[in-house]
């Protein structure tokens, strides 16, 4: 068994593991990742940017159905499965190409093609093609990803389910699919396939449909998505098997009916697992939780008192690609200077989902808030000037402000263009902007912004009737 030794040792070569192995390499202090590969991200790979791709695609064929709404006839069309897919795979490996060639290019000695497994808190043992190598390390760094997660209802047929690691690989679009889940993944991309002409079905045993909290805005999200899309929630599925032409599905809705049906595929969108069930973190001696997962702060991202540091989707906060990015940083400095390691602020939170309507949560959810010591305003977009011209107008944006200094703490939002106005409040709540402030910003007519403004008027008036400020709202423009 050969030997090595190390300031920092990193499992796993995506965002976060890259970024760990940036701070120690700008530090310039000795590190290795371990990664068996492929590499490439999460994101770039399974999940961003070819889940965009398919969108675009989907975005395209959406607008020529929907082109007669404004008097332009669109005769003999057609979706063109295998070149959709294509394209979708050929861009996705560009995009993948750029890490894996960053990762291909390391120095030998940085880089170790194998799996590893802890055998202490400072020492890895790596399986690598040739020998095996006990890496001994000052600091590790977790930062081993996640893969998606099979409910029971879907495990004998397993094998043969698409999840979003291979949903893309596909050489043509099926005629019918039943997605299981309603969260981000599966309704961004079930709702993609759908405007690309499959048949879609969605099944949840319960409720939500992506991560809104805010009563409202849960309403109108059902709303839409019920006018659009076939969806099960509250569904009981009882069978899944596997027959010929695809997949036969018994399930009971909220009713109480039964029913069954074939699909040609499923896709398996009920969420994703960190993956640490092969590394024996049981010799660690870090915390863990009932899951047997690294219990670590969100702040340090140090699991216990250990030099040993987690980031990306395997430590649970925040399974987000910018998010990866950070933790990556922070995970790596900490690494560096453990034992003295630093709490960062954290960015305000910013999640979106590439749906139509578009769904963005910001700063705090309506669920996290202390209600009394906060208020709220809201706009719909069903009239909203902009929206109505380009034939996009619904949604409900919920805004919440503190009443004691009237600054914005956080947005549920679904409709048009949300991801945009999403990062202008993001922005907002990470400078400390109150709502006057906010207020007495400059919106261009007409833009979807006008709505925005509207919301923020609706959370003035709440924030005046609570009495403790008195924003200064100059009217200009018809805010609509």
């Amino acid at each position: 068994m050969k030997t090595r030794q190390v300031d920092i040792a990193i499992i796993g070569a995506g965002t976060a593991g890259l970024n760990a192995s940036r701070e120690a390499h700008r530090a310039g202090k000795s590190w290795v990742i371990i990664d068996p590969g492929p590499y490439g991200t999460t994101c770039a790979r399974v999940g961003c940017m070819p889940s965009k791709l398919l969108i675009a695609a989907a975005e395209r064929a959406h607008t020529i159905a929907g082109a007669a709404e404004f008097g332009i006839q669109v005769n003999d069309w057609k979706v063109d499965g295998p070149a959709v897919l294509k394209r979708v795979r050929s861009e996705r490996d560009r995009f993948a190409g750029f890490v894996k060639e960053t990762v291909e290019s390391f120095d030998p000695e940085n880089l170790i093609r194998a799996r590893a497994r802890f055998s202490g808190p400072n020492t890895l043992i790596v399986d690598a093609k040739d020998d095996t190598i006990e890496v001994k390390a000052k600091a590790i760094v977790i930062a081993t990803g996640s893969s998606p997660w099979t409910p029971p209802q879907l495990e004998g047929v397993a094998d043969d389910v698409l999840t979003s690691d291979e949903i893309f690989e596909m050489e043509d679009l099926p005629a019918s699919m039943a997605v299981f889940g309603t969260g981000i993944i599966g309704v961004e991309i079930g709702q993609a396939f759908a405007q690309l002409g499959v048949a879609i079905e969605f099944f949840n045993p319960f409720e939500d449909i992506g991560r809104f909290s805010d009563p409202k805005v849960v309403a109108e999200t059902h709303r839409s998505f019920d006018e659009q899309l076939t969806m099960h929630l509250k569904s009981d599925v009882s069978a899944v098997e596997k027959v010929d032409g695809g997949f036969r599905i018994e399930w009971t809705d909220r009713d109480g009916e039964a029913h069954t049906r074939t699909f040609e595929a499923i896709l398996n969108a009920t969420g994703r697992r960190a993956n640490v069930s092969d590394l024996d973190l049981e010799k660690t001696g870090i915390p863990l939780n009932e899951h047997g997962l690294p219990i670590s702060s969100p702040r340090t991202l140090q699991c216990g008192d250990a030099p040993i540091f987690i980031a990306g989707d395997v430590s649970g906060h925040r399974p987000l690609l910018h998010e990866a990015s950070d933790e990556g940083r922070i995970a790596g400095a900490n690494a560096l200077r453990f034992p003295d390691v630093q709490a960062y602020i954290r960015k305000t939170t910013l999640e979106i989902a590439f749906t139509s309507p578009q769904m963005a949560i910001v700063g705090n959810r309506w669920a996290d808030l202390d209600h009394d010591e906060v208020v709220s305003g809201e706009v719909s977009f069903a009239n909203q000037g902009r929206s109505r011209v380009m034939g996009v107008n619904e949604g409900l944006v919920r805004l919440y402000a503190t009443k004691q200094d009237c600054r914005l703490v956080g947005a549920e939002m679904f409709g048009p263009r949300m991801e945009h106005m999403a990062h202008l409040l993001a922005w907002a709540i990470q400078q400390n902007t109150t709502v006057p402030e906010l207020i007495a910003m400059p919106v261009y007519h007409p833009v979807f912004e006008e709505g925005l403004r509207t919301g923020l008027r609706d959370l003035a008036k709440s924030l005046r009737i609570a009495g403790h400020c008195q924003p200064q709202d100059r009217g200009e423009g018809p805010g609509v």
